[in-house]
């Protein structure tokens, strides 16, 4: 782990630019080619007035800053529970960030709770949530 696991802690922010392309190449890689994400034209006559980005996208970046965070715990016991609060559009600079709110024993396991924020450059939050993790028990 790149830091030291402990209730309160913050958790090594990620800061990404999302663009039409990253999109594009996400609906390739998933199949969801919804005109939402990837016409522009017909995403302009919606109520969301663009395309936006795929909410699992999304997902993905705050994956990634757990990975980073708790390496492969995160791939092998990480649970996350997230609330989608705003669009992300192209062109938008995401910057994910978290906090370790409580360490838990059950029994010889160890878990770390955290919450999670995923904010654009307006700071407007795009997703809230919280992750839960088993962590070393040589805390």
């Amino acid at each position: 782990m790149e830091f030291i696991v402990r209730q309160g802690a913050a958790l090594p922010e990620f800061v990404r630019l999302v663009t039409q392309a990253d999109i594009n190449r996400y609906a390739d890689a998933s199949g969801d080619y919804n005109p939402i994400h990837i016409d522009e034209a017909f995403a302009a006559t919606t109520p969301l007035k663009g395309t936006i980005a795929h909410g699992m996208l999304v997902l993905a970046f705050i994956s990634e800053m757990l990975a980073r965070a708790f390496g492969e715990a995160w791939d092998e016991f990480g649970r996350l529970s997230v609330k989608f609060r705003s669009p992300t559009r192209p062109g938008d600079t995401l910057t994910v960030s978290g906090q370790v709110d409580s360490l838990q024993a059950e029994g010889d396991i160890v878990w770390a709770t955290c919450a999670l924020w995923c904010r654009n450059q307006a700071g407007e939050a795009v997703v809230s949530g919280e992750a839960r993790v088993r962590v070393p028990v040589s805390l």
